[in-house]
């Protein structure tokens, strides 16, 4: 038969070693090729967003809460709260953080919302603590309080806290230059001089906390990716089974081999029984990943029915993405897939690192890219008491957006393949 003798004639045939075989130069083209960009690829996507995350800030936000109304100090025109807001906004770049001026209440919604990775609060009656310093009457020190947001992933809320607190010693030092160059410094004792050096206490405290079993806010970015590898790989298996039981991919598990009849099925009836397969199967993938995480391990998740309905939905997307990117691309479908859905989501995520410290090609990628609008929405339902405006809305407008485009592409392909008479290849049996 044909298939019989092309196998012979290329010396690939059941007599030929592997030894044979490896010596075929022209066979390493291809596999070298391919395995060499995608490792370069990885290497640079991933490495390149995290390396640097100090360096790449740009417009971090934090609020700035100045709620000192004391009267400015003798010969300044303003308090040292107003002074203290100032120093802090010009210690740092404006590309690099965004200092926003709100009140306590303001600032504690923004936390609460996921809008501010921390923030800086300088208390009400702040002249006043400082100027009692001078008088040798201070029963405590001012204070500062630097309030961080775990919610917002433990490298960003870390990031903010530091900024913050660099910021508020940078202001107390500042102050305590002028406090003791004063002539009422002059007449203290050497241990209150010496406190005046630094005469303001910078307190850490949590602005916004988040439950014991939420891995310091990385559970949102590990749940996010369970529903998106989950969507992708299940994808994966019903695009290969299907193909399979159709006839037209063999079969093998282990030695066994297995060739069934081909079905006369075009294109796009293909393509629509491989994403009702997969939106049966995200509804057991989703389920059992909220078992296992929330059941089993003990998962901090309120909101269980609305995480149910947000993870189902995200996971069936991503399926039925990979489906249509299968079925547009054939054979190269699962490595474009993989680089749509894996390679460049995650170091765009903004669930790790913030994409406010990640160079600017990734705050691009993750403009679009789904595991950051998963992320958003998980993160949302997760920490922020499921508010539309701490990204559920933006990741629900995905999703959906998602949702459409997967259809749209992969119908047109299947559709255009099939009035083209671009049919499958149908196996030949000997």
């Amino acid at each position: 038969m044909a298939t019989g003798s092309s196998a012979r004639d290329a010396g690939t045939g059941p007599g030929t070693s592997a030894g044979r075989v490896l010596r075929r130069w022209k066979l390493w083209i291809a596999p070298a090729v391919l395995s060499a960009l995608v490792s370069l690829v990885l290497s640079l996507l991933y490495m390149g967003g995290i390396l640097t995350p100090a360096d790449s800030l740009h417009r971090l936000p934090i609020a700035l809460v100045n709620a000192d109304t004391g009267a400015p100090p003798p010969g300044q025109d303003r308090n040292l709260g107003t002074q203290v807001s100032a120093a802090v906004v010009s210690s740092t770049p404006d590309d690099q953080v965004r200092w926003q001026r709100m009140s306590r209440d303001r600032a504690q919604d923004a936390l609460a919302s996921g809008k501010m990775f921390g923030a800086l609060v300088i208390p009400p009656g702040f002249t006043a603590d400082v100027s009692r310093l001078t008088t040798g009457q201070a029963a405590e020190r001012p204070r500062l309080t630097v309030l961080t947001n775990p919610g917002m992933g433990s490298l960003g809320s870390s990031l903010a806290q530091r900024i913050t607190q660099r910021a508020a010693g940078q202001a107390s030092a500042s102050i305590g230059r002028e406090l003791t160059r004063s002539q009422a410094a002059a007449d203290l004792a050497p241990g209150f001089r010496l406190l005046l050096a630094d005469p303001v206490d910078v307190r850490v405290e949590v602005g916004h906390p988040i439950g014991s079993h939420s891995g310091l806010g990385l559970s949102a970015f590990y749940y996010t990716l369970l529903l998106v590898l989950a969507g992708f790989i299940s994808a994966n298996i019903v695009h290969n089974g299907v193909d399979t039981s159709l006839g037209y991919a063999d079969g093998e598990i282990g030695p066994w081999h297995s060739r069934h009849p081909t079905v006369p099925i075009d294109r796009t009836h293909t393509l629509l029984a491989k994403m009702g397969m997969t939106a049966g199967l995200s509804v057991l993938t989703t389920t059992l990943i909220m078992v296992a995480t929330i059941g089993v391990l003990g998962m901090d998740a309120p909101h269980l029915v609305l995480l149910w309905a947000f993870s189902f939905c995200a996971c069936l997307t991503v399926g039925l993405g990979v489906q249509a990117i299968n079925a547009a691309f054939g054979g190269i479908g699962q490595l474009v897939a993989m680089f749509v859905f894996i390679a460049l989501a995650l170091p765009s995520s903004g669930a790790a690192v913030p994409l406010e410290a990640v160079p600017g090609f990734y705050r691009f990628l993750g403009s679009f890219e789904p595991i950051r609008q998963v992320a958003d929405g998980v993160r949302a339902i997760l920490y922020f008491d499921a508010r539309a405006d701490a990204g559920l809305a933006r990741g629900w407008t995905m999703i959906a957006f998602g949702f459409v485009l997967a259809l749209l592409f992969g119908f047109a392909m299947t559709r255009y393949y099939d009035r083209r008479g671009l049919h499958r290849m149908v196996p030949k049996h000997e």
